[in-house]
């Protein structure tokens, strides 16, 4: 069996960043910790770490390792306070999760009436690839997974897509580079330096079969398959981006932009993937109905 006081000295290393840090949180030497780490290696009989020049970098069995450890210091703090009796009571934990490529703003508003239930609810939430996230949800070690595309055919992951809604999309562009821009939207946008999803994103393919049928041939600078990346780099002038139509409020004021057109034929979609045909699962109901009755109207 695992030593929880060895996994706990790796959770707490992961989590800091490394062993001295965790060290001065634990109150220990790091030659304590380092020797508790190697313990636990040479009882699981694999790396958990990897050392690139003075950092320590999780291997792939080490980020798996760390997943189980949240899950089980998490489970030992309700324990705790169960135990305790705090005055709301136990709190309903709702583990969800993110697909990457998922806008962080589509993601706050689709996932925020969750925390507004008269039963006090804990989400606990992770952003990863689909395919991880399905591998997670098919153990139930997740009771949701937000995706901005269906499952694939060839995943035999026994799982059932309900979908969201969809939206348009809108382009923005600082006001600088708004300036440099010649004549209307779209044609502003022939050479105009723009910056796109990777190729694959439903996004990207989308904005791809909408430019071809416009005619439309905007120099493309950059490609990323972070969405708060790509915008970071538009917020900076470097190229116009493409954002869900139905949060433009919120990417005008967070990145100081401007939305220059909207476009309602490039679609993108969400939807919420669980393990039942029928949902039950009292928050994740409540999050599928207010996504589609408030947020894609």
């Amino acid at each position: 069996m695992v030593n929880f006081k060895h996994l706990h000295y790796f959770w707490t290393v992961a989590r800091e960043g490394g062993v001295v840090r965790a060290a001065q949180r634990l109150h220990l030497t790091p030659q304590t910790i380092s020797g508790q780490l190697s313990l636990l290696e040479k009882q699981l009989g694999i790396d958990l770490f990897l050392r690139v020049g003075r950092n320590l970098e999780l291997t792939e069995t080490g980020k798996l390792v760390l997943s189980y450890a949240d899950e089980i210091f998490s489970l030992g703090g309700e324990l705790e306070e169960a135990v305790h009796r705090l005055p709301q009571g136990r709190q309903q934990v709702f583990r969800v999760g993110v697909v990457d490529m998922v806008p962080k703003s589509i993601a706050l508003r689709i996932l925020e009436p969750a925390l507004s239930m008269d039963k006090p609810v804990r989400m606990i939430c992770r952003e990863a690839s689909l395919e991880e996230l399905l591998a997670e949800l098919a153990v139930h070690r997740l009771d949701l997974v937000l995706a901005d595309r269906t499952i694939s055919p060839t995943v035999s992951a026994r799982a059932f897509c309900h979908k969201l809604g969809h939206c348009g999309a809108s382009f923005f562009a600082t006001n600088k580079l708004q300036k440099k821009l010649k004549g209307k939207f779209p044609q502003c946008l022939n050479g105009a330096p723009i910056i796109l999803p990777t190729v694959g994103n439903p996004l990207r393919s989308s904005i791809d079969q909408w430019l071809a049928k416009e005619r439309i041939h905007p120099r493309i600078v950059a490609e990323f398959d972070d969405s708060a990346l790509m915008k970071a780099f538009g917020q900076e002038g470097l190229g116009v981006f493409v954002a869900p139509a139905v949060i433009t409020t919120e990417v005008e004021r967070q990145y100081q932009v401007s939305a220059i057109g909207r476009v309602d034929t490039i679609k993108e979609q969400f939807y919420a993937i669980s393990v039942e045909r029928r949902v039950l699962h009292p928050v994740v109901s409540l999050v599928v109905e207010a996504a589609r009755s408030i947020l894609f109207l």
